[in-house]
């Protein structure tokens, strides 16, 4: 029986900007994605029969087929008959460190590790871009995930384009266990509120994302200046969850004030993050923070951005 382990980084959002609607329904978007060494691992092997069975650590996790892993593999299996025929079904097993409900993309990269470590199960010799083709029918964040690293995406978030490496820096996490954040909820809102700025035409729809290509933060990660990236993190999703999700302005604004590089929310929350320049310098803002916020219910980690995605377990 063929066995893969692979280990899934969670991605955090350096910037989030809405620029408008799209004929699908999703938003048109402009993003930073920035991958972390916070990880999940996924162990896959074939089991010699038509099924495909995901087991998950966490028991919050749904092990059905409303999980994005089995989602993954479901579409694998549709897209090669032939291989699935030949080789039949997978098991997966999902060790969880990334959290629920963060905007941390947990589910999506598990959804990309299986996708690559079906492609070496079955000896399919597909690329990093042919993957990610299948990644966006599956969601927005998945074809990141499977390159990772430091990326530009535009479109829904499925649009790459790879940006230099901010591996130098590092960032502490913090999130509260009892608070998850709907990313339908969280865009749905957004747009009943802010859809008055939204940009309809394709020129100016154009001229934005040029704007954020050649604009202040792409700058600042081009010259590896720490100090200006943690100036210019943005999140418009901040707007609307901010004010509805006190305990996550309140974590905000605890981490803004110790000597850090810049703090933001990442994605559609709940996570906020601190970037740093040092792992000495996370810990002693993870100490801090585990002082002022003495609550049972709030997780952080420290973590090292990374170049990287998916890779294979060592």
């Amino acid at each position: 029986m063929q066995t893969y382990s692979l280990i899934a980084p969670a991605k955090i959002n350096l910037y989030l900007e809405i620029l408008g609607d799209r004929p699908d329904g999703y938003h048109e978007l402009a993003m930073i994605l920035q991958s972390i060494d916070l990880a999940d691992q996924i162990d896959l092997r074939s089991n010699g029969t038509d099924q495909i069975r995901v087991s998950c650590d966490d028991p919050q996790i749904p092990t059905d087929s409303s999980n994005l892993a089995y989602k993954a593999a479901a579409l694998m299996a549709n897209q090669f008959a032939e291989m699935y025929r030949k080789f039949g079904g997978v098991d997966i097993s999902l060790h969880k460190r990334i959290p629920m409900g963060a905007g941390l993309a947990g589910g999506s990269a598990d959804a990309a590790a299986v996708l690559v470590g079906m492609n070496l199960m079955w000896k399919l010799g597909l690329t990093q871009t042919e993957l990610r083709e299948l990644a966006a029918q599956l969601g927005s964040d998945i074809p990141f995930c499977i390159s990772g690293g430091t990326a530009l995406a535009t479109g829904r978030g499925e649009q790459l384009a790879p940006l230099p490496s901010v591996d130098f820096l590092y960032a502490v996490l913090a999130k509260h266990r009892n608070v998850g954040i709907s990313t339908p909820w969280a865009y749905k809102t957004y747009r009943q509120q802010f859809s008055g700025s939204y940009v309809s035409d394709q020129d100016s729809l154009l001229q934005r994302q040029q704007r954020v290509h050649s604009g202040g933060i792409v700058s600042a990660i081009g010259q590896r200046d720490g100090a200006k990236i943690g100036q210019l993190l943005h999140n418009d999703l901040e707007k609307v969850v901010l004010p509805t999700y006190p305990q996550v302005e309140r974590l905000r604004q605890t981490l803004g004030e110790f000597d850090t590089l810049g703090v933001m929310m990442s994605g559609s929350g709940s996570t906020v993050f601190a970037l740093v320049e040092s792992k000495a310098q996370a810990e002693q803002v993870r100490l801090q923070l585990k002082a002022a916020l003495p609550d049972p219910n709030l997780d952080i980690w420290t973590t090292r951005l990374i170049a990287n995605g998916i890779r294979l377990a060592h």
